[in-house]
């Protein structure tokens, strides 16, 4: 495809299609765009088309470099990382891709994993490579029922797991048509009591160690079996609007492409990875982020560090790994956000003062255009420094994925980090990485940058919503076109179908807007599925048919905000049932009166959160709080009333900051140090409050 000369008005962008109005049914769509930088195609890993190759590659020209790392743990007391060599990796792989045929999988047969991070699941995964199998990872995110139903969607013949998690297997494979899948068997590592194994076997499941399934592959290595681009490598379930997880098809093709992408963003900012760069592996492999992570890190020759599956015990990983690249969930970065900010506001007036002014004073030659490792070298030496070393000391880059982070701490993170801290954004059915800021560019924050160089872009018309990519500025639902698209859904060609048009565009159902300089800023949802701050998938119909079961419940709605870490809700109490519990209980009124009781509020919730349980939804999926209203609501006061919910739970969490409005970046009530202020023209509050810092 040649690119059309670069007309348009977006630096960032270079258009390689016109727009199309709307015409025959079909909504109106905007031009196609891809990064100015790399506009002539997409990139390619020269000799590399699948996962395997990567690997092999990697492992030839690092054999000797450590890849692999865990910590050894005696009593309580966790020692140094120990890592393993490419070349006592590739071994590993050898033996166990071996194996897998020994045990008589066959190419395109699917094998499941299930457990933590750890050296294990990567090389089980990459045996999988090996031998053109197809690696479905196992979670219970998704709900109670989730591990069962995705080996039998999925036709998993083997599942690996962790000795942690067998009794979550043992409970799966109780159902006799989940054991008629597992046909093979089951792997384990780690030490696991005999009871365990006992219930298993039982059964008729044949269970063996991991040890085990190495020294079976040793004994007799059996030549790879290489896959193609197109071949599958993985299967990753994800939420479903009805609730049952959807399978998303991962081809080699898109995880290479991904990582010839990031390669080439990564020269275009100057950046190179190499063998003395490492990862911590603590966000789920089972997802596609941290997926592309650790593929990135060990096709550069990099080593990969696990974490010890504890998320009180993460700082401490951090600090003996030092790693250079640090991903994360927003829900990670609000906590290192909320830790500063909580030690900073019980510090010292004096303490207070100079945090105070070595971060403003960074974030002021910041958004001059300097960039952060320039920007003020005194604030990093009196401040910043130190909260470099909480991050290891060693730390190149910092990124932002999966959900998206709240502007104003991405703007906190971009000064106190050390390190260039950008956000990212894309979906699974995208292997991850679509769009991502540009390092030390202020106008970036808020947005999730330009398309990567593996990404074509184009907004489509939501007329039903009033978004329209002929608008200034554009807005449309985001849809993305490109080598790094998944293949599919797995078994449901409907919604494969409803999901893809046919100009090759993956429906993204995120309604997207185009900023001046051509990023991407995500401004709503078209379809009722969300992502909360951990990265999770919510499905709200869900949730709502759930909710509407339960006998305190006439009507419910159900939100959402994917820079926050739960959901809350707008109820209509069944009017009966309140009104018998309130003679109950001593709460005077009518119903309407009731409705307003807190006593009320927290009686309904418990009654959801008991149905929410007897239904099976995790702890993701139940409200956290609810709003009461006597009738029905418009949309316009149902947000009113989400953010009234939204405000009781944040105010069971409340932390000290230094401005009323909470914003780090607020000039009338952040600055104002040690005196009494009127707050006027606050973002968060307007008025003559007072308050003394």
């Amino acid at each position: 495809m040649k690119t059309r000369p670069n007309h348009n008005q977006y630096p960032l962008l270079a258009e390689v299609e016109p727009a199309r109005p709307a015409q025959d049914g079909r909504p109106e769509v905007g031009p196609v765009y891809r990064p100015a930088f790399h506009k002539n195609g997409f990139p390619k890993l020269e000799g590399i088309k699948t996962c395997f190759d990567l690997f092999e590659r990697s492992c030839k020209l690092y054999g000797d470099c450590p890849c692999l790392g865990e910590r050894t743990v005696e009593g309580t007391q966790a020692g140094p990382y120990h890592f393993v060599t490419f070349q006592e990796v590739g071994e590993a792989v050898a033996a166990a891709g071996s194996a897998y045929a020994k045990l008589g999988l066959k190419p395109k047969d699917r094998i499941g994993v299930l457990g933590a991070n750890c050296k294990q699941w990567m090389i089980a995964m990459q045996g999988m490579n090996r031998m053109s199998m197809v690696c479905v990872p196992l979670y219970e995110t998704l709900g109670e029922t989730a591990v069962e139903f995705i080996i039998r969607h999925s036709e998993t013949r083997l599942v690996v797991s962790s000795a942690a998690k067998l009794k979550v297997l043992a409970k799966a494979l109780s159902s006799a048509p989940v054991r008629q899948v597992v046909d093979v068997g089951i792997v384990y590592w780690g030490d696991v009591p005999a009871d365990t194994v006992q219930s298993l076997t039982s059964n008729g499941v044949r269970v063996m160690s991991w040890e085990e399934l190495l020294l079976m592959g040793r004994r007799a290595e059996v030549l790879p079996v290489r896959p193609g681009p197109e071949d599958l490598c993985t299967i990753m379930y994800t939420s479903g609007t009805t609730g049952d997880p959807k399978g998303v098809m991962i081809p080699h093709r898109a995880v290479v492409s991904t990582i010839a992408a990031i390669k080439a963003f990564l020269d275009n900012c100057k950046e190179t990875m190499g063998p003395s760069d490492s990862y911590l592996s603590y966000l789920p492999l089972a997802h596609i982020f941290d997926r592309v992570v650790e593929e990135l890190m060990l096709h550069v020759g990099g080593c990969v560090g696990y974490w010890q599956g504890d998320i009180r015990k993460l700082m401490d990983d951090v600090s003996a790994l030092k790693p250079t690249l640090f991903a994360g969930v927003p829900r990670v970065f609000e906590r290192v956000y909320n830790g500063i900010r909580d030690k900073v506001a019980s510090g010292s007036f004096l303490s207070r003062l100079i945090f105070n002014w070595a971060y403003y004073r960074k974030e002021y030659y910041m958004k001059a255009g300097y960039k952060e490792c320039i920007a003020s070298p005194i604030s990093d030496l009196l401040v910043m420094n130190t909260i470099k070393q909480r991050l290891g000391g060693r730390v190149r880059v910092l990124v932002s994925g999966s959900a998206p982070l709240a502007q104003q701490i991405e703007s906190f993170m971009r000064v106190v980090a050390c390190a260039p801290f950008v956000q990212g954004y894309g979906l699974t059915e995208s292997c991850a990485a679509s769009f991502i800021a540009t390092p030390d560019n202020p106008r970036h924050v808020g947005t999730v940058g330009a398309p990567m160089p593996c990404t074509e872009l184009r907004l489509e018309a939501v007329p039903e919503l009033g978004y329209f990519p002929s608008s200034q500025p554009p807005r449309g639902e985001v849809c993305v076109r490109g080598p790094a698209l998944f293949s599919g859904y797995y078994q449901n060609e409907q919604l494969t179908k409803e999901a893809m048009d046919a100009d090759g565009f993956f429906h993204t159902g995120d309604v997207g807007e185009i900023a001046a300089d051509g990023t991407l800023k995500i401004i709503d949802r078209k379809k009722n599925i969300f992502k909360l701050s951990q990265g999770e998938y919510i499905a709200v119909e869900k949730v709502e048919n759930v909710y509407k079961t339960c006998p305190m419940v006439e009507q419910v709605w159900v939100y959402g905000d994917s820079t926050q870490s739960c959901l809350v809700g707008v109820v209509v109490p069944a009017e009966r049932p309140l009104m018998t519990w309130a003679a109950d209980n001593g709460v005077v009124g009518d119903y309407a009166a009731v409705c307003a009781s807190p006593a009320a509020t927290s009686a309904v919730l418990a009654a959801m959160t008991a149905t929410g349980k007897s239904e099976k939804l995790n702890s993701l999926e139940q409200v956290k709080s609810v709003k009461l209203v006597p009738e029905q609501v418009r949309e316009e006061k149902r947000r009113e009333c989400y953010r009234e919910a939204s405000d009781v739970r944040a105010g069971m969490s409340t932390r000290t900051s230094f401005g009323r409005c909470g914003n780090w970046n607020c000039v009338y009530c952040s600055r104002a140090i040690g005196k009494k202020v009127k707050l006027r023209n606050c973002s968060g509050t307007e008025g003559s409050r007072w308050r003394t810092t």
